[in-house]
């Protein structure tokens, strides 16, 4: 691990997460009681920079959200600015609003998720996307506001560092945003609405043939897949008592920008992000279950066979 703590600068998208656990899913007209409630930040983008800080790095977050009066925005920024993330990067639209989701999780840590989604921040753009990742080791973007990340993509591209995909939102195969990553990981459901593949390594192999970057898919408990050399690789997941998948995909995407900016190799990427990932669905919270650095190389070191 480099003496001076990486910088990862994370763009895209933030969302309030009203989080509940419930026993299991309410039938239609039912109601049900809660065990757990908890309100907090959420999105591709932002919870993977509050994993890259929990693990000890420079995590800075980039992103739209609404104007001063929206009371979700301010509680998503408050949230991320009590994580030491430095927020310069965020652009604000007065009389616009960020996300919510209402989340229930079961039994099996399984989630159920219903967004209002934020009105009028597709519009918004970076005030400077050369400034902000000037000082970057790595720059991960989600695909979530394809305009403002591109200028963040384009940007660190320029500066020949890593640019991690969260590829979370089906798109088309040869979507030009894809092409600026040095590392797409897409979630299994992007995947198949994306190239129409059930099996990974169709779907891998159909999005290499329109980018020449490291391709990879993750798969919950199944773990993650990806093309070395045009062969299918497997890791499979760290054995834990799943209680929340919540965030599960943003916290490995964050670990792992952070695993190659600390020069770590890819299958020591992909475990430290597995790792990082498993100890989140060990808690209830969605990104607020990510985990310290202490704590991830503890548990790593006791999984090292």
């Amino acid at each position: 691990m480099p003496e001076r703590a990486p910088k990862i600068v994370c763009a895209g998208v933030a969302v309030e997460d009203i989080v509940m656990r419930v026993e299991s899913f309410p039938a239609p007209g039912s109601k049900i009681a809660a065990t757990d409630f908890i309100i907090t930040r959420g999105g591709c983008a932002a919870i993977a920079a509050v994993a890259a800080a929990r693990l000890n790095a420079r995590a800075a977050y980039a992103g739209p959200l609404g104007g001063e009066a929206d009371a979700a925005s301010n509680r998503i920024l408050a949230g991320l600015q009590a994580e030491g993330i430095d927020c310069s990067g965020i652009v604000r639209l007065d009389g616009a609003s960020a996300s919510v989701s209402l989340i229930l999780l079961d039994a099996t840590g399984e989630k159920t998720i219903a967004t209002r989604r934020g009105a009028g921040l597709d519009r918004l753009r970076p005030r400077d996307a050369d400034a902000l990742v000037a000082d970057a080791d790595a720059v991960l973007i989600d695909n979530r506001f394809p305009e403002f990340v591109t200028a963040v993509g384009r940007a660190a591209q320029k500066r020949d560092i890593p640019v991690v995909i969260d590829f979370d939102l089906a798109t088309k195969p040869d979507d030009p945003l894809l092409a600026l990553g040095t590392h797409v990981i897409a979630s299994s459901e992007a995947l198949r609405g994306t190239t129409g593949c059930a099996e990974a390594a169709a779907g891998l192999t159909r999005l290499a043939a329109h980018g020449g970057g490291f391709l990879a898919v993750t798969d919950g408990a199944n773990g993650v897949y990806w093309l070395d050399g045009g062969s299918l690789r497997h890791m499979p997941a760290f054995g834990v008592g799943a209680v929340d998948t919540l965030a599960a995909g943003d916290v490995f995407h964050g670990a792992f920008a952070l695993a190659i900016a600390e020069d770590r190799g890819l299958v020591g990427a992909l475990r430290f992000a597995c790792a990082a990932a498993a100890l989140k669905c060990a808690r209830f919270g969605g990104g607020d279950g990510a985990p310290k650095r202490a704590e991830l190389e503890a548990f790593m070191k006791k999984h090292s066979a």
